[in-house]
């Protein structure tokens, strides 16, 4: 059972756990019927904007691909740009690349080098926050660019898989479900 970390009507019935994916013994948030229905998915992006709202947010980095769906629109609700992290060979020019290990294997992601100016604040948005190592990379890859890292928000974080101990202390992560 979910709780909510706001005072949002209870859109959380709309993620739907699915057994097995992508391998087996994963459970899977599938924000799919979130993402579907226009009142869930404004509730859900509003209550992630909330806290950020006097941070002075310039940009926001969202992790491919769910992070993208959310952080683009969380972006827009920040009135902040929109910064695309990306699995590798997806963005042209030049870029830095960070590896993480996943609960399941390992994988890499991109930013495109220069993507913002040094000093620019920036928040990094996420899905899911599971074992950390996802939110972790994407942390790296803005201290490469020299960006003023605010935080970062997430739509659920999976308490048991020990994800937030990976995450500097002293740095603000909110997650807006937790289970």
């Amino acid at each position: 059972m979910a709780h909510m970390t706001n005072a949002y009507p209870d859109w959380s019935s709309t993620i739907r756990d699915v057994a097995d994916f992508p391998r087996p013994g994963i459970g899977f948030k599938d924000i799919t019927p979130l993402l579907a229905d226009a009142a869930a998915f404004r509730a859900a992006i509003v209550a992630m904007a909330d806290p950020w709202r006097a941070a002075g947010v310039q940009a926001v980095l969202g992790v491919e691909a769910r992070g993208f769906i959310l952080g683009a629109a969380l972006a827009l609700e920040l009135d902040a740009g929109f910064v695309p992290v990306r699995k590798p060979g997806k963005l042209p020019g030049a870029t830095l690349m960070q590896e993480y290990a996943l609960e399941y294997g390992s994988d890499r992601i991109e930013v495109c080098a220069g993507a913002v100016v040094p000093g620019t604040r920036v928040l990094l948005v996420d899905d899911v926050l599971a074992t950390g190592g996802t939110l972790a990379a994407a942390l790296m890859l803005a201290r490469r660019l020299e960006a003023e890292v605010l935080g970062a928000a997430v739509l659920v974080e999976l308490e048991g898989l020990g994800g937030r101990p990976r995450w500097p202390d002293g740095l603000p992560l909110q997650a807006t479900l937790v289970y």
